[in-house]
């Protein structure tokens, strides 16, 4: 099992950028995607992931453009950079893995999950 910690959420002002960053315990194998969603009143919502294999990446159509999800496996981390940051982005993000060779938008597909971070925009 692969144990998740996220960092970087915090309160901004609608326009602005943060930076989010998943870190694993251990190495993750290659075969492993990596992906973010976002708790809210709505649920938990795919944001993006990327394929373990190929570093594809895929995004929710709301955030499409303006987030970013990329990895370090000499670090053992995966980030997410968003940028011009909305009101409805507001939520606990939270990162995921599986061992798979598919990219999964479904959060009960995903094994191991972090705690969240919590992320608040001001319109």
């Amino acid at each position: 099992q692969v144990y998740l910690a996220e960092s970087g959420g915090g309160l901004v002002q609608a326009g602005n950028s943060l930076r989010l960053t998943c870190t694993a315990s251990g190495r993750i194998p290659s075969n492993f995607n990596q992906a973010w969603f976002r708790q809210s009143g709505h649920g938990r919502e795919f944001v993006g992931a990327i394929r373990g294999t190929g570093g594809t990446t895929y995004y929710a159509p709301s955030v499409k453009g303006r987030f970013t999800v990329s990895r370090d496996n000499a670090k053992n981390e995966f980030y997410l950079q968003m940028n011009n940051l909305r009101s409805e982005d507001t939520g606990i993000y939270l990162c995921a893995s599986r061992q798979s060779s598919n990219v999964a938008m479904t959060p009960d597909l995903y094994t191991d999950w972090g705690q969240g971070t919590q992320v608040s925009v001001n319109s």
